[in-house]
């Protein structure tokens, strides 16, 4: 009859993985973390600006018209031709109006334009 010792009945636990690979994957995310951060920020700063650049933009178009809303405010036209092109076309009294401004409340002009 064999005896078994103690040593014997205990089982070998598996060895823990070895820690270098898993040191070297951890280094090498981080490393790519880091790229890909300086990456993103540098997508997110040109975004930012053309962004911003957009905005300029849409302010200076947006002053641009107010500033010739204002021109055109001070055109004078007559009431009977806004009436006539009113009539005769039959568009908006806002149109026939903004028309005439445009072409310095020149009848003609207006007409030739709405024609075309």
């Amino acid at each position: 009859m064999a005896t078994t010792t103690q040593a014997e009945d205990i089982e070998p636990t598996p060895a823990a993985p070895p820690a270098g690979p898993k040191k070297h994957a951890d280094v090498e995310t981080q490393g790519l973390e880091k790229v890909t951060d300086y990456v993103e920020e540098q997508e997110i700063g040109e975004l930012t600006e053309a962004i911003s650049n957009i905005d300029k933009v849409l302010v200076k178009e947006k002053e641009a018209k107010a500033q010739r809303e204002l021109e055109l405010a001070k055109v004078t036209i007559k009431k009977e031709e806004v009436d006539l092109i009113v009539g005769e076309l039959e568009i908006s009294r806002t149109a026939a109006e903004k028309i005439l401004r445009e072409h310095k409340g020149d009848l003609i002009k207006a007409l030739h334009i709405l024609t075309d």
